[in-house]
């Protein structure tokens, strides 16, 4: 993770048991921090989406979009609710646990969940 970058409070992880990956919120993020995971390499599974927590900037645009005050509306992107944001403390926890099929995070281990333990320990360096 670039020391430059201050580290969000809370940042965005897919669970791709919900995710569909229908591309809405590819369309929508403004750092470029989502993609999609090809289907083929995942036996009996579809695309579905990810997200590089390193450059998640914790905007919420994935989620929701912004809307002015006086509308009662959300207009929430991701239509099967794949996406939450999590406190970057629990990040590396949750992108372990909801980051894609067991298999699946066990083989990508070092590119997906490693770097999200490291988002979670500066985290707590700094809460303290």
């Amino acid at each position: 993770m670039a020391k430059t970058k201050k580290l969000p409070k809370q940042v965005a992880i897919i669970n791709a048991d919900n995710c569909t990956g229908c591309e809405s919120c590819l369309e929508v993020c403004p750092v470029d921090c989502i993609y999609m995971v090809p289907g083929e390499s995942l036996p009996g599974l579809l695309h579905f989406c990810e997200i590089d927590v390193e450059r998640c900037v914790g905007c919420e645009v994935c989620v929701h979009i912004p809307s002015k005050k006086s509308d009662p509306y959300e207009l929430v992107v991701c239509p099967w609710d794949a996406i939450e944001m999590v406190p970057t403390i629990e990040v590396g926890w949750q992108v372990a646990t909801k980051g894609g099929p067991e298999d699946y995070i066990e083989k990508n281990w070092e590119r997906l969940v490693e770097p999200a333990i490291r988002m979670a320990e500066l985290a707590a360096e700094s809460a303290r």
